[in-house]
């Protein structure tokens, strides 16, 4: 049985609610076609599906009032950050109000000797650790973007730092969430651990704004390590490159982060990013913590990559090169964007266990070949979660027929494996298809009962996950 879902608001009802909503919000409500436009769809091939309007809330009574009018009139909400997530998350397929939660990004609280703070979603991490620096802490979740904490929580966001630090699942502690009913409900308290009850607060990280807009994030913040260093060290195939990572991980060692870009992103990224490295497979690594530990940690990974390296583990000589290697790795969806002119960049993202990443990364690549299509791979390889992505033209029928069975062979073969669709891009409306595939008909089930008990009406952002 699926979830109920409003009937797209006709003219008539949201124009009531359109009334009390400009009352509520004055200017602060548009419905300009350019504003809707940029709150839809925009970073892959889904198809952008723009709101009726966007309203921009201030704060926390604010957002529950809007909730109130679209709950009376059965209007869609859909909760938007900083729209930079890849499945459709913000698209409007039964139009509706998007609540634009930017001007909400006030930090509430920062407690240094309790390791965390309070903030508003509409916070930005890098707006949060630029706050945080002189504190000595730093909010590690990186997914590359300057997405919005309240988007990472939603879309449970993970990235670079994973490896050592977990994804938004591990480092949020508690929520503030504006029910569908316009109630507001607290998910959880500051402490680091507790028994009581069900785990609420994991259950609307990765809720995708379907059960409810989050206006309030307690998190764990970690101390800044003492030193940092950085290295790349290329490999003949990206079989070996993967291996080499596993051996890192298997023995002990505390990587800050272990990415991999296949010979095809690092010609990508040299030409972005003026690198200049050789296009072979390469493993970008970090370590973080005391100087006398990075410097260990740095001699035993020279030694395990030694069996597989192709060339020279070589350390960014200073912290501008080490920054200029992490912003070209940070960069590569807009060094793709610029690498084939007029094509469309799809992310597909997927995760195995750790012990399959070279064969699932190494069948990929074959595929790519055979499939006759440019897809760059990158990965974070500490946790088995790897990145292809097809550049596609649009206009060219065969290329996307072609791209789109890729795609979804990603996904079946990650599946396979006994690994997820998506280890962090979530599902939105891109991999709803694959759902019930990973978590069999009854845990679907459950998530579709979970999402009615929640949202009867179905207004939360509708047409994803469920």
């Amino acid at each position: 049985m699926s979830v109920a879902m409003p009937v797209r608001s006709p003219e008539s009802a949201f124009l009531a609610a359109r009334g009390e909503l400009e009352g509520l919000f004055g200017e602060r409500l548009s419905i300009a076609r350019a504003v809707r436009e940029q709150h839809a769809n925009t970073t892959t091939w889904v198809a952008g599906e723009p709101p009726e309007a966007v309203a921009f809330p201030r704060s926390e009574a604010e957002v529950q009032q809007a909730v109130r009018i679209c709950a009376r009139h059965r209007v869609p909400v859909i909760p938007f950050g900083a729209g930079t997530s890849f499945e459709g998350h913000v698209n409007a397929p039964l139009g509706g109000l998007c609540l634009d939660l930017r001007d909400m990004k006030r930090i509430l609280a920062v407690r240094a000797e309790d390791f965390d703070c309070t903030v508003e979603p509409g916070l930005t991490r890098t707006q949060l650790n630029e706050y945080l620096r002189d504190s000595g802490l730093f909010f590690p979740v990186d997914p590359g973007a300057d997405a919005s904490i309240g988007g990472m929580a939603s879309t449970r966001a993970s990235g670079t730092t994973a490896v050592r630090y977990g994804t938004m699942k591990d480092n949020v502690l508690a929520l503030r969430v504006v029910l569908p009913s316009g109630e507001v409900m607290t998910t959880s308290r500051r402490a680091r651990k507790s028994s009581a009850g069900y785990d609420l607060t994991r259950l609307f990280v990765g809720a995708e704004g379907t059960l409810g807009v989050i206006t309030e994030l307690t998190l764990r913040l970690h101390g800044i390590p003492e030193a940092v260093s950085a290295g790349i060290c290329p490999f003949p195939s990206v079989a070996s490159a993967c291996d080499a990572a596993i051996a890192a991980i298997q023995s002990g060692m505390q990587i800050s982060r272990i990415e991999l870009l296949d010979e095809v992103q690092i010609r990508v990224c040299n030409a972005h990013s003026c690198l200049g490295l050789p296009e072979r497979p390469t493993l970008f690594v970090e370590f973080a913590g005391s100087e006398a530990g990075v410097a260990e940690q740095a001699e035993r990974f020279g030694e395990i990559v030694g069996e597989y390296a192709s060339g020279p583990f070589e350390w960014a000589r200073d912290a501008g090169e080490r920054a200029r290697l992490w912003r070209a790795r940070h960069d590569v969806f807009w060094a793709l964007r610029s690498y084939r002119p007029g094509a469309s960049v799809v992310v597909t993202d997927v995760c195995v266990p750790i012990s399959r990443l070279a064969e699932c990364v190494t069948e990929t690549k074959r595929d790519i070949e055979a499939t006759g299509i440019v897809a760059p791979i990158v990965g974070h390889v500490g946790d088995g979660n790897f990145h292809a992505s097809p550049l596609v033209m649009m206009d060219d029928p065969d290329e996307v027929a072609r791209a789109r069975a890729f795609v979804d062979r990603v996904a079946a073969r990650a599946l396979a494996m006994e690994g997820t669709c998506t280890g962090e891009h979530g599902i939105g409306e891109g991999k709803k298809h694959f759902l019930v595939e990973e978590h069999g008909a009854v845990a679907v089930g459950a998530m579709r009962a979970l999402k009615r008990t929640f949202d009867p009406l179905g207004i939360m952002n509708p047409g994803k996950i469920v």
